[in-house]
C-alpha cells in the first residue's frame, strides 16, 4: 500500500475525523504511486498465542508496514471501519489509489475466535449501510480453540515464531479464494437493573421486540436491556456461557496464567468443574440408554392457522444413537 495512504487513513484513524489525511493527498503526488493489487491490514490481539502475540505483531511490522498491522487495543475495528475506509471513499473518486485499495482491500485477523467475530461484526455493518465491497477476512489462528479458523482451513494452531510461516500466511490472504460464511443475529434480553459487562460481540440496542405470543415462565420483568450481536459457528447459553464468560475474565485478572493453548485449555476444563459440570444434580432420571453417544435437545415451530407452535422431536429408543427431544 503507497505510504501516503497508510499514513492518511492512520490519521484519520488516530483523531476520528475522516478528513484528518487530506494533507498526505494534497502533497504526495498520488498518481504516480503504484497501487497494490490486494492489499492487506492486519488486526492482532497481542494477548492471544500465550500472550505472544506481540512478537508476531512486530514481525508483521516489518514484513508489510508499520501503518498496515494495528495492536487491538489501540485501534478498534469500528475505528477502522468508520474512519479507516471512511477517507478511502471519501477520495475514490479523486484517487485511482484511493479508489482501488478501498475495493481490492483485504483484512487479517490474528487472534481467537472471538477476535475473529469482533472484527467480523465491525465490518458486518457496511453489509447493513450498503457501503460495498465488503473486505474478506483470513484468520492467524492465534486463539484457545480457533473452531472458526479449522472450519475454514486456517488451522487449529499457528507456529508464529517461524517467518516463514508468517509470510505463507500472507500469502495465502492476498491470493487466497473468497468464500462466504453464514452469520445469524442474535439478540439477548436481560432483566433491568442489572450490572452488565457485555463482550465486544454484543452491543446495547434500544429497540427491543418481544414476541407477544411467546410463552415465559414465570413473573415477566417490567424493565429489559437488550443487546445485539452476531455469530458465526455458535454460541453457548447457560452454563457453558457461564464458563466461557468467567475464564475471559479469569484470564484478563490473571495474565500470567495464559501462557498458551495448551494451558488455557487446562485452566478452561479447571473452571469448567469449579462452575458445576460435574456438581450440578439431575432433577430426575432421563432414563437414557447406554449406547447413547450425543443429546440435543430439538422444538420445531410448526406454523397452523397463522399461529406459531413449538411441538418436541421425538425419537423412538429402539433407534437411539442420539437423542433429539
Amino acid at each position: 500500500m503507497p505510504l501516503y495512504l497508510r499514513l492518511a487513513m492512520l490519521d484519520c484513524i488516530k483523531k476520528k475525523d475522516v478528513d484528518a489525511g487530506d494533507q498526505h493527498f494534497q502533497t504526495s503526488g498520488s498518481e504516480d504511486d503504484p497501487c497494490c493489487e490486494n492489499p492487506v491490514v492486519v488486526f492482532i490481539n497481542p494477548k492471544s498465542g500465550g500472550r505472544n502475540g506481540s512478537v508476531l505483531q512486530d514481525r508483521l511490522q516489518h514484513m508489510i508496514s508499520q501503518e498496515q498491522v494495528f495492536d487491538l487495543h489501540n485501534v478498534k475495528p469500528d475505528e477502522f471501519v468508520r474512519y479507516g475506509l471512511g477517507c478511502l471513499e471519501k477520495w475514490a473518486e479523486k484517487d485511482n489509489c484511493a479508489k482501488e485499495t478501498r475495493k481490492n482491500i483485504r483484512v487479517v485477523v490474528a487472534g481467537g475466535d472471538g477476535t475473529v467475530g469482533w472484527v467480523l461484526g465491525c465490518l458486518g455493518v457496511l453489509h447493513e449501510k450498503d457501503q460495498f465491497p465488503v473486505p474478506p477476512v483470513a484468520i492467524i489462528p492465534l486463539g484457545t480453540g480457533n473452531d472458526l479458523a479449522r472450519s475454514f482451513g486456517w488451522g487449529g494452531s499457528f507456529p508464529f515464531a517461524r517467518r516463514s510461516a508468517i509470510k505463507r500466511a500472507l500469502q495465502r490472504a492476498t491470493n487466497g479464494r473468497i468464500c462466504h460464511l453464514d452469520s445469524w443475529h442474535v439478540v439477548v434480553q436481560m432483566p433491568g437493573g442489572e450490572v452488565v459487562d457485555p463482550p465486544h460481540s454484543l452491543k446495547t440496542t434500544e429497540v427491543c421486540d418481544v414476541d407477544q405470543n411467546l410463552k415465559i415462565e414465570g413473573r415477566v420483568p417490567d424493565k429489559v436491556n437488550c443487546y445485539e450481536g452476531v455469530f458465526y459457528n455458535y454460541f453457548s447459553i447457560g452454563m457453558d456461557a457461564q464458563v466461557a464468560y468467567g475464564f475471559h475474565h479469569l484470564r484478563n485478572e490473571k495474565p500470567y496464567l495464559a501462557q498458551g493453548p495448551i494451558s488455557n485449555k487446562i485452566i478452561y476444563s479447571g473452571y469448567s468443574c469449579s462452575q458445576g459440570w460435574f456438581l450440578a444434580p439431575c432433577m430426575s432420571d432421563p432414563s437414557l440408554s447406554n449406547n447413547v453417544l450425543n443429546v440435543i435437545s430439538l422444538k420445531l415451530m410448526l406454523e397452523s392457522s397463522g399461529e406459531s407452535v413449538a411441538k418436541a422431536f421425538l425419537v423412538p429408543k429402539a433407534r437411539l444413537k442420539s437423542v433429539f427431544t
